[in-house]
């Protein structure tokens, strides 16, 4: 049988990673996927969701996916979970030390973030990347919906979430050449010392999910059906059906 499947990222260079490996991916944005409705046996979005900053986004995210599939369809759905300690469990996030001879682990299951490499790399990139988010998150009257709070707090990597709404610092692998350019568009959570020092920081927001919020989600659908819910690692993960 032959593979039809196909990938899709915002990022470019995440994108041209794939073709290099001889898979087919394209570029776009997760709220309008370019592919015709109801033509899609199975989805996959794995530590996507939670980068939306507002409830109506993420929710939309999850209806292009219901979209997408044919009926009787199936979508699996993965996001990074506020609790990363589980029936007196701790996930990997939190118990995973630095990774011996300065080999990088992954966190959870997000994956390397593709950066753009016109970026400024000094110290207001911190607070642009906090209006940034602030910006998206505003009604049509300019006022911050609620949930958002005027500053988010800059997550400490390997520690529990203390906020749902943060930004998690991440390190450019491979830092710059001399004429400033990312010599690897690639980004590593930060993870030791050296990294810190010698890495350009950047700060990604996240919405952590708490227990039952992604299925309630997924339930005020009517398109759908959950056929199972569950937590994995520090996610929550869901698989739905199209009905």
């Amino acid at each position: 049988e032959s593979d039809d499947s196909i990938g899709c990222d915002r990022s470019q260079n995440l994108v041209d990673i794939c073709g290099e490996k001889k898979f087919q991916a394209f570029v776009c944005d997760a709220l309008s996927v370019p592919v015709r409705n109801s033509s899609c046996d199975a989805c996959i979005s794995i530590a996507v969701i939670h980068h939306f900053s507002t409830a109506e986004r993420r929710l939309a995210a999850v209806h292009e996916l219901a979209r997408l599939l044919k009926p009787g369809g199936k979508a699996l759905i993965y996001v990074w979970a506020m609790e990363q300690e589980y029936n007196k469990q701790k996930s990997k996030y939190l118990k995973e030390k630095r990774a011996s001879k300065g080999k990088e682990e992954e966190i959870n299951t997000d994956i390397a973030w593709g950066l753009f490499c016109d970026q400024m790399h000094d110290d207001s990139q911190d607070s642009a990347c906090s209006d940034r988010v602030l910006n998206d998150s505003k009604d049509k009257g300019g006022n911050a919906k609620q949930g958002i709070n005027s500053k988010l707090p800059v997550h400490t990597n390997r520690t529990s979430f203390r906020s749902q709404d943060v930004l998690v610092p991440w390190h450019l692998k491979g830092g710059t050449n001399k004429k400033g350019e990312c010599v690897k568009a690639l980004q590593l959570p930060a993870s030791s010392k050296e990294l810190q020092e010698f890495s350009p920081v950047f700060h990604r927001y996240y919405h952590v999910f708490c227990e039952g919020e992604l299925e309630a989600a997924c339930k005020s659908l009517d398109c759908v059906r959950i056929q199972k819910s569950y937590y994995d690692q520090g996610n929550w993960c869901v698989v739905l059906e199209k009905q």
